[in-house]
């Protein structure tokens, strides 16, 4: 599978993709001194701010303060490398020997860099409607699993309610995970001792973690 099948975007355009590919090590050892995705970056992070930003006030009526909080998880390095790593981002990367020797291909900082590059890629090739997609796509799933909330933390939840009761314990249980690297698909059980209380299934551990805890807190009547 192509990486543009992979994003579900097709460029009209092509040297749109390859320009956000291109990491400046890579650019600086060519010949051809070709123009990295440095510039890209920094419009790809307008748009994806845009987007976010819009989604989110749309959908939650908070105040500016929680709003910021959500905007901030859902595009901080650490969510856009989980992003870019469903797509399999860090494999198409265009990098200089150096940069491929040091792991550059699975370096946080450059594979989320790209991924902010790709936004700005699709949005100059076909507007901001399919840029849009391209985002919500996993902005949606963050947001579904609660994984990324600022907001809403289940699992911490669940724990303050138990510990009123020390000899309660709470523990969290992998029961089930298929799918290829990019798309995996977790399956988690919340026991209390050794009680099944709530089962959880998302695209990480840790959002399958949270919806196991939220299904127990309804279950409680939380």
């Amino acid at each position: 599978m192509t990486l543009e099948e992979r994003i579900g975007y097709q460029f009209k355009n092509k040297k749109y993709l390859r320009r956000a590919l291109t990491h400046s090590s890579y650019s600086n050892e060519s010949r051809e001194k070709p123009e990295s995705n440095e510039r890209m970056e920094f419009l790809g992070d307008a748009v994806l701010s845009l987007v976010v930003s819009n989604y989110i006030f749309h959908r939650f009526h908070l105040d500016e303060g929680d709003l910021t909080k959500i905007r901030a998880s859902m595009v901080c390095e650490k969510s856009l490398f989980r992003f870019a790593q469903e797509v399999g981002l860090g494999e198409e990367l265009l990098l200089g020997r150096g940069e491929e020797q040091m792991g550059g291909r699975t370096r946080p900082s450059i594979v989320s860099d790209a991924f902010e590059a790709l936004i700005a890629a699709i949005f100059l090739d076909g507007g901001l409607e399919p840029a849009g997609r391209f985002v919500l796509r996993f902005v949606r799933e963050e947001l579904d699993t609660g994984e990324r909330s600022a907001f809403v933390d289940y699992k911490t939840m669940l724990q303050e309610i138990v510990q009123k009761n020390p000899e309660e314990k709470v523990s969290y249980m992998l029961v089930g995970e298929t799918g290829p690297d990019h798309d995996k698909h977790f399956v988690v059980e919340v026991r209390l001792n050794s009680n099944v209380i709530g089962r959880g299934e998302s695209r990480s551990k840790k959002g399958a973690e949270q919806l196991a805890a939220k299904e127990a807190l309804e279950l409680m009547g939380e």
